[in-house]
């Protein structure tokens, strides 16, 4: 069962898969801009915390501001997409993610957690840009057969990218020393400005590539004309689509919340890690959902996405259990190894929500994108129970967004039409 609808997955020149080698290369490229800064995003919450003196339900609006910029951005990258084309929306993306990186070097001279803010809210809001047109100009880069592969195959370096991320910052960003005053501090943020530094350069880079790289006019409309004739209902009676909004939102929150609370988990109690190895640990575990990613796109040519999907999501409820339980190192690993089974489950949630939504697959999918923002909702509550009682106890909100991730399997993603009579 393909992942993807073939309203989507119909790209013309089915039969010269090398025309869009390069194009898919380069798109590829952006999966892994975007994970390795949201792998970053992660350290950066336990780095703050130990430099500018926050507490953790102040340093979950690095969140807030990330997964805010997608909330906001997702129906405006929509539109910037329709009206200018894939190229000229990558491209933008792709400015704003270069200049939110150059921010990153006044906020850290001004040692001004405000304008990081900002920084990173302008880097999201390219992100947002990027992920809007990636996601489905994947899918039409080539046949309806190898659709979900290359959906899944391009998100896999997503996975590639967010692991990377921790592990520079257990090097750059925790030296393991603590913090004694604003001048030690202040050298600590010269590798935080000096990453991103690095960061917009090679998204600078990454934009001129595309710039001068000629890309398929991808025409999405003579694509879903077929089926829209068949498909005249209102996009919100399409009760899969709905149900996906809501899994994904819930789906995002678990995971924004399990990682940024990661390092914090890990390092309090009686399990004696620094930051710096708890990074690392991270980092390990953002390897087992990329393998994850791997995994699951070779199990759904023998397992149904909605049955793994419902499958991963139950295995995910026990782990939370394990980790609120908060028995060392047992509680740790099973905290790493939630990661493993929440690798398929973006792609597949947001494939199984716009299936067979004809004309309005493009708004459908925008729409799904913007459910992104359950990353800057759901964690601040994370941080106020953190903050209140445990870190441990906090991991009871990721457990109640799997329940909702877990309905999306058994029953949500039904394709069924809600207007009544």
């Amino acid at each position: 069962m393909s992942l993807v609808p073939s309203t989507l997955a119909n790209g013309p020149d089915q039969g010269r898969p090398s025309k869009y080698l390069v194009p898919l290369i380069l798109v590829t490229s952006l999966f892994f801009l975007w994970g390795f800064s949201y792998g970053l995003v992660d350290s950066l919450n336990k780095h703050f915390q130990e430099v500018l003196h926050i507490n953790k339900a102040e340093s979950s609006l690095l969140q807030v501001a990330y997964f805010g910029g997608y909330f906001i951005m997702a129906i405006p990258a929509g539109t910037i997409m329709k009206t200018f084309g894939y190229k000229r929306g990558i491209i933008l993306g792709l400015l704003l993610y270069a200049c939110g990186a150059f921010l990153f070097y006044p906020s850290a001279n001004l040692e001004s957690f405000p304008f990081f803010l900002i920084s990173l809210f302008v880097i999201a809001c390219g992100l947002c840009c990027l992920e809007t047109a990636a996601n489905p100009y994947v899918t039409v880069l080539g046949s309806r057969e190898t659709s979900s592969f290359r959906l899944n195959l391009s998100q896999s370096f997503n996975g590639v990218g967010s692991c990377l991320g921790p592990f520079l910052a257990s090097f750059l960003f925790f030296g393991g020393k603590e913090l004694k005053d604003s001048a030690q501090a202040g050298k600590e943020l010269s590798s935080v400005k000096f990453v991103y530094l690095v960061i917009a350069l090679v998204v600078l880079g990454v934009a001129g590539l595309f710039y001068r790289t000629p890309l398929p006019d991808i025409n999405e409309e003579e694509q879903l004309a077929a089926q829209s004739q068949h498909h005249s209902r209102a996009l919100f009676t399409n009760r899969h689509f709905v149900w996906a909004m809501a899994a994904q939102f819930f789906y995002v929150a678990a995971q924004v919340g399990v990682a940024a609370f990661f390092i914090n988990y890990v390092t309090e109690s009686n399990k004696g890690y620094s930051s710096k190895t708890a990074a690392i640990l991270l980092g390990f575990s953002l390897v087992l959902f990329t393998i994850g990613r791997f995994a699951g796109t070779a199990l759904m040519k023998i397992i149904r996405p909605q049955h793994l999907l419902k499958t991963y999501a139950i295995i995910n409820i026990i782990l939370c259990v394990f980790v609120i339980m908060d028995d060392g190192l047992f509680s740790v690993i099973s905290l790493m190894i939630i990661f493993f089974f929440e690798s398929i489950m973006f792609p597949t949630i947001f494939a199984l929500g716009v299936m067979d939504l004809g004309k309005h697959t493009r708004r459908g999918g925008s729409l799904i994108i913007m459910t992104i923002a359950g990353g800057a909702f759901i964690p601040p509550i994370m941080g106020w129970i953190a903050q209140r009682d445990t870190t441990a106890d906090a991991f009871i909100i990721p457990l109640v967004c799997f329940i909702v991730v877990m309905y999306f399997g058994i029953d949500g993603y039904r394709i069924r039409d809600t207007r009544v009579g």
